[in-house]
């Protein structure tokens, strides 16, 4: 039987690096679609959801995954993703789903909405700095 070999990257971390993938089920911009080895080469950006992968070793698990960018060549998948989950339990994955990510995107709004103030108020004093001169 012929496999797939998968590697979940993350900006910090190789989160999942798995050799026998029998296949894998991802959701992209266009819908969702499957994945199997003599799949043709493909490039996907990945919406935030939920990856299915079938491992030989321990059937099917899920990866929830926070948007990212699939590249396959050959039996080689890569996945690039912001961060991403595991667990075998759908019903927890998509909770922790919702805690976390939700969580973290409020927090990250919070975070550029003060990075906006910080750069209006330096470009208003820089312009009133050139005005005096």
């Amino acid at each position: 039987m012929l496999w797939m070999t998968l590697k979940v990257l993350l900006p910090f971390e190789v989160f999942a690096d798995e050799p026998r993938v029998s296949r894998m089920v991802v959701e992209t911009t266009q819908g969702s679609f499957g994945l199997l080895p003599r799949r043709l080469d493909c490039v996907a950006a990945l919406v935030p959801g939920i990856l299915s992968v079938e491992l030989e070793s321990q059937g099917e698990v899920f990866l929830a995954l926070d948007g990212g960018v699939l590249v396959k060549t050959g039996t080689d998948v890569v996945i690039s993703a912001r961060r991403a989950l595991r667990g075998a339990d759908l019903s927890r994955l998509r909770e922790a789903v919702e805690q976390q990510f939700l969580t973290l995107d409020a927090q990250e709004q919070a975070l550029r909405e003060a990075m906006g103030r910080l750069e209006t108020g330096f470009m208003r004093r820089f312009a009133s700095f050139r005005e005096q001169r």
